[in-house]
């Protein structure tokens, strides 16, 4: 069983994979508005990312004979200044998910809670690459300016899968 304290933070933990999903989405459809269609693809992979990290903490509560507690969504913003500050807040959107888990973590290390510390490792790991890729690409954003073609090239590459660009 788990503890309610624990509980709560996982809870909370759910609600911001759920409002990621939905942030990227939007950022999805503001790069399909302004015809980046791989930076499109690239935020539409991320939202379906955090929908699984999402039912990763959702099955996790539940086989602990938890109770998940779904909260409601903000509306994320329908519109971006320009498109550094999509990346900006993807950026910024990471680092407070980190917060978050890392927030669980030490309340489950306080709890001696070894099995929720262990799949919150998973997590832990994963937002160093989450924050990293994110960083990297607003700097690449921020180098090569809002009207350069260097976008357009830039958009490609984030358009591919893995695989793809593992290739180039």
């Amino acid at each position: 069983m788990l503890d309610p304290r624990i509980q709560a933070a996982l809870n909370d933990q759910l609600h911001h994979e759920l409002a990621s999903a939905y942030l990227y989405l939007s950022m999805a459809a503001h790069f399909e508005a302004a015809n980046l269609p791989g930076s499109a693809k690239w935020m539409r992979r991320q939202a379906r990312e955090e929908l699984a990290h999402a039912m990763r903490v959702f099955d996790f509560v539940n086989d602990r004979d938890g109770r998940v507690t779904l909260q409601a969504l903000a509306q994320p913003p329908g519109q971006f200044a320009s498109t550094v500050a999509v990346w900006e807040q993807a950026l910024a959107n990471e680092q407070n998910v980190s917060a978050v888990i890392h927030d669980g973590f030490e309340l489950a290390h306080k709890a001696a809670d070894h099995a929720t510390m262990a799949m919150l490792q998973w997590f832990v790991t994963e937002q160093v690459e989450e924050e990293k890729t994110a960083r990297m690409i607003l700097e690449q954003v921020q180098q090569i300016g809002p009207t350069s073609s260097a976008m357009y090239f830039l958009d490609r590459h984030l358009g591919k899968d893995a695989e793809e660009r593992k290739a180039d």
